[in-house]
């Protein structure tokens, strides 16, 4: 088990070897592979383009509620995302 801390310095436990960098490459592949252009997605979702383009590449992360509703519209598994592994 590893703890990371946020920029906005809110602790946060990640299992296994998972890194911020990594769930953003797993997310952005995700979306890019939906075949739905960003701006339906983030319609769905019920916010800007720009926020859903953060999710993809800066230190931002939704809130579960969000990231929950994003993986059942990228019907991908959260596991998948944040690469977790059996």
């Amino acid at each position: 088990m590893r703890l990371y801390s946020t920029k906005k310095g809110i602790l946060c436990y990640i299992f296994g070897m998972t890194h911020w960098e990594d769930i953003h490459k797993n997310l952005r592949e995700a979306i890019q592979l939906c075949g739905m252009p960003q701006k339906e997605i983030a319609k769905r979702l019920g916010i800007n383009p720009s926020t859903l383009s953060k999710y993809t590449r800066l230190n931002v992360f939704p809130a579960l509620d969000t990231f929950a509703e994003l993986c059942q519209i990228l019907d991908v598994s959260a596991d998948d995302i944040l690469g977790i592994r059996e």
